[in-house]
């Protein structure tokens, strides 16, 4: 007579060792999961890194622009120099505008300014070193929602830098003209 209780259950091995295949190949696949996403990874902040170098060679760039004409007094003020809208339509500067510049996305705005590029300071600049990289920069005035008594002395310089597979990265940076003494 056997007894029940000695002997385990035909094909509980088989179960185990199906258990334990199905873990390793998980295991596995997690592996390969994360070494192939890696490099992708690596590539996007690279190229975030070089959009972001684009965007201070712009900055750079337009501060020697607009540093040469103030000194040369070709420019006394920044009027004349403000982007004010987009795809036509009034309110690049209006903070409650749907068409307000930080409501916009970088794409749109390098966009825009390439198919309307007056007023702007670089429409799109290659980098020289890099022609897959370029620059975009232009100014809105810091107070355009004040209107006519809206100081002009001052603007928020905008350098967008962008790169391949749509890779943009944006600067604002508030500059000001410094009376003469």
């Amino acid at each position: 007579m056997k007894t029940r209780g000695k002997n385990p259950p035909r094909g509980v091995g088989l179960i185990i060792v199906i258990l334990v295949i199905a873990f390793l190949l998980a295991i596995g696949l997690v592996v390969i999961t994360v070494t192939s996403t890696g490099p992708a990874v690596a590539s996007n902040v690279r190229l975030q890194q070089q959009a972001f170098n684009a965007a201070e060679a712009g900055f750079d760039a337009a501060l020697r622009f607009l540093s040469d004409n103030l000194t040369g007094g070709l420019y006394v003020d920044f009027i004349g120099l403000y982007r004010t809208t987009y795809n036509n339509q009034p309110g690049l500067d209006i903070p409650w505008d749907v068409n307000y510049f930080r409501k916009l996305t970088d794409r749109q705005l390098v966009d825009d300014v390439q198919a309307h590029p007056l007023p702007c300071i670089f429409p799109s600049q290659p980098m020289p070193d890099d022609n897959r990289f370029s620059y975009t920069v232009f100014l809105i005035n810091d107070e355009g929602a004040v209107g006519a008594s809206a100081d002009h002395m001052d603007a928020i310089l905008v350098c967008i830098g962008q790169g391949p597979q749509n890779t943009y990265v944006r600067l604002e940076i508030e500059i000001a003209i410094q009376p003469q003494t």
